[in-house]
């Protein structure tokens, strides 16, 4: 990817996205997700041992910046990564604190 090439607006939303990543909780919520899994909210907080809350509120911040998508079915969401190539920062991130 040319740096250059990229507009401001472009850069802002990047920037926006990698700080809605930048909290440890968060972190965790993407590496469950970043295999391609569809996961409620109900099992990011038993997963995570949090308040649902405060789940909520985590993917609500990921949700609002472009990091993840929602899906209804039924009485259930379904949260996911709205682009797989998320995937590789988590990657990289893991291997980076190895």
């Amino acid at each position: 990817m040319d740096i250059s090439k990229l507009d401001i607006e472009q850069l802002e939303k990047a920037s926006n996205m990698l700080k809605a990543m930048a909290h440890p909780m968060r972190i965790a919520i993407l590496n469950f997700l970043g295999d391609g899994s569809k996961l409620t909210v109900t099992e990011i907080h038993e997963k995570l041992n949090l308040e649902q809350s405060t789940t909520s509120h985590h993917l609500g911040i990921l949700k609002d910046k472009g990091v993840l998508c929602s899906k209804r079915e039924g009485k259930n969401t379904y949260y996911f990564l709205k682009n797989e190539k998320l995937s590789s920062i988590l990657e990289c991130l893991s291997n980076c604190t190895c």
